[in-house]
């Protein structure tokens, strides 16, 4: 993944500088409504993920379950 130099040589006093002027900018309550949203977006990422992984290993269960037909099965 390609990493734009600029943001690798910006130095601590740099970024604390940076977050001092987005939150002049934008202002404490919008910040913290911004994280807020990004902890719920973060959280349903989470259990879409779990949903998902459940789905399949329902999924697996169901197509290892034995298919053979009842006359089948007697014959061996």
């Amino acid at each position: 993944m390609y990493t734009p130099m600029i943001l690798t040589n910006v130095p601590p006093v740099g970024w604390l500088l940076i977050a001092v002027v987005v939150l002049v900018l934008f202002g404490r309550g919008k910040i913290s409504s911004l994280m807020g949203e990004v902890g719920k977006g973060i959280t349903s990422f989470k259990k879409g993920v779990k949903e998902g992984t459940r789905e399949l290993e329902e999924a697996e269960a169901e197509a290892a379950k034995d298919i053979t037909p009842e006359d089948e099965k007697d014959k061996s």
